[in-house]
């Protein structure tokens, strides 16, 4: 979040947690994931509506085609659970994974200009998903497009592993 004002303190996550249960993926997968969540714990935007103040943790897991936003306090103690249908991300996420496939096939064979054509549509179609997200996410959970961004790695991680 760069701009001359600074982020509410209160207003972000400080610990997330994605649910263990459903098994390891690929090892570029996991890069993903950790660099994602430590990224997200780094910068970002996170305020639940009408829920106390912040900071928060946040517990993502998936149940029966739905997405669980599980947000707790500093103490976890837990505050609110969000579920949303993942039917609204289901194309952007089956698109992302079909390019994010060829990027990593790219980057072992492809040329430099090949594997640059091939992330600028990655980067859109990830862009695409987390504006989804956002909106899915409005009226329940405010973020800015970046945390929205992060959150979306970490939903693809979640749907590769299932």
């Amino acid at each position: 979040m760069t701009g001359a004002t600074l982020p509410d303190p209160q207003a972000r996550l400080i610990a997330v947690e994605l649910d263990h249960t459903i098994g390891s993926a690929p090892p570029d997968i996991e890069h993903e994931r950790t660099v994602a969540i430590a990224d997200l714990i780094e910068d970002n935007l996170f305020r639940p509506v009408g829920v106390a103040e912040g900071p928060y943790r946040l517990r993502l897991s998936t149940d029966a085609g739905r997405l669980v936003f599980e947000i707790a306090s500093t103490e976890n103690t837990p505050l609110v659970t969000h579920i949303l249908s993942l039917a609204p991300l289901r194309r952007v996420m089956r698109d992302y994974f079909v390019i994010c496939d060829s990027y990593y096939e790219a980057m072992r064979s492809a040329t430099p200009s090949q594997i640059e054509a091939i992330d600028m549509g990655r980067r859109g179609i990830h862009n695409d998903g987390s504006q989804t997200l956002r909106e899915r996410l409005a009226g329940k959970i405010e973020v800015d497009l970046d945390t929205a961004r992060r959150l979306f790695t970490l939903i693809g991680v979640l749907q590769r592993r299932n």
